[in-house]
């Protein structure tokens, strides 16, 4: 099965709506064949997706209520085919975990592997208010779909091996 990583600081927010986004896509597709997932640099497992996150994710269909934060590490960045930073801060703790790159993007930045700036990070909504939660999730979805023609590519690619 392909493997599709979201990966930002708490995993309460920005990588949880990122999952919720690209599974509602994938689906919307027709394509189940994908294990999209979402963790955190600077998180513990188990901690719930905030309130707003939740809020402005079910106002666009996407259930995350039951998400629960996992810890990013060595392993879940080597089981997965693509790895999405959302922040230059995520991209950088990324590549010094691991030694590769091949698979690690910045989710704006896609399919270029060589930008890794703050121009390309996701703003982290972490205590503000449900306007600013809804403008990071729509930041979010249209960086996603513009990534998905390309990823939808991947994925084809990936289930000819």
């Amino acid at each position: 099965m392909y493997k599709i990583l979201y990966v930002c600081t708490g995993n309460t927010c920005r990588s949880p709506m990122a999952e919720g986004i690209m599974k509602k896509l994938l689906a919307d597709h027709g394509i189940d064949t994908v294990d999209v997932s979402s963790a955190g640099i600077g998180t513990l497992d188990g901690y719930p997706a905030t309130h707003n996150a939740v809020e402005v994710s079910a106002k666009h269909g996407i259930d995350i209520s039951q998400h629960h934060s996992t810890r990013m590490n060595e392993r879940l960045f080597k089981e997965s085919d693509l790895v999405f930073a959302l922040a230059a801060e995520h991209h950088k703790q990324l590549e010094k975990m691991v030694n590769s790159d091949r698979k690690l993007y910045m989710l704006k930045a896609f399919p270029q592997t060589d930008l890794s700036d703050a121009e390309h990070s996701v703003d982290d909504p972490i205590g503000g208010s449900m306007e600013e939660y809804l403008v990071t999730f729509k930041e979010i979805y249209s960086a996603i779909e513009g990534t998905l023609p390309e990823v939808i590519r991947l994925i084809e690619e990936g289930s000819k091996k």
